[in-house]
């Protein structure tokens, strides 16, 4: 569960950078949802992962 929500953080950070920086001139609304969007995801899984039992 941890690696989906680095997985999901590190597509946001791509997302905000093509996003925020203005090197997708016609994608910058697109990007900046996405970035949200994952932000978002990324913080449901890492809550899942932090209340998961361990395994024994």
């Amino acid at each position: 569960m941890l690696k989906w929500a680095v997985i999901f953080l590190i597509i946001a950070l791509i997302a905000g950078a093509f996003g925020f920086t203005g090197l997708a001139g016609t994608a910058t609304a697109m990007a900046k949802v996405l970035f949200g969007l994952f932000i978002l995801i990324f913080l449901i899984f890492l809550l899942i992962a932090m209340m998961a039992k361990p395994r024994q």
